[in-house]
């Protein structure tokens, strides 16, 4: 970082502006006025990127969301994998040791698919037995 080298630039500014220069520089913990300006450079940048109707976010950002957007989508899919693995292996063993005709087969989906939309998906084994009135749910305690 060092070695790194910078242009130089002609800069003329207002008394005013350079006053406020020479009073925040310090205070922003900048070694220089230089780094200062050159920081308050970059700011003003991501923020005409943000006015761009291409761009909400900073660069910046927007490289840090998509990092973490993709490390999330990758274990929402090896979860989603892992559970269709499970489910496949449920359903095979079901379908093996049970005959189910077709039309009970359809009666049954269609039941099914009208649970998940009433309950927007959060169905739970002890939900689906208490609605199919087994006796004894009432006083019974579940540790959850």
């Amino acid at each position: 970082m060092g070695n790194e080298t910078k242009e130089r630039l002609p800069l003329r500014m207002k008394p005013k502006t350079s006053r406020r220069l020479e009073q925040w520089y310090a205070v922003d913990n900048c070694r220089s006025k230089n780094e200062f300006v050159e920081k308050a450079v970059n700011f003003y940048v991501d923020y005409l990127e943000m006015q761009d109707d291409r761009s909400l976010l900073p660069t910046a950002l927007l490289a840090v969301l998509d990092g973490r957007l993709g490390r999330l989508e990758d274990l929402i899919a090896r979860r989603e994998y892992t559970r269709e693995v499970e489910l496949d292996m449920v359903i095979g063993i079901i379908a093996g040791a049970m005959e189910i005709d077709r039309d009970d087969l359809k009666r049954r989906r269609a039941e099914s698919a009208r649970n998940v939309k009433a309950t927007n998906g959060l169905i739970s084994l002890e939900k689906r037995a208490r609605a199919a009135g087994e006796p004894n749910w009432d006083g019974d305690q579940w540790q959850d």
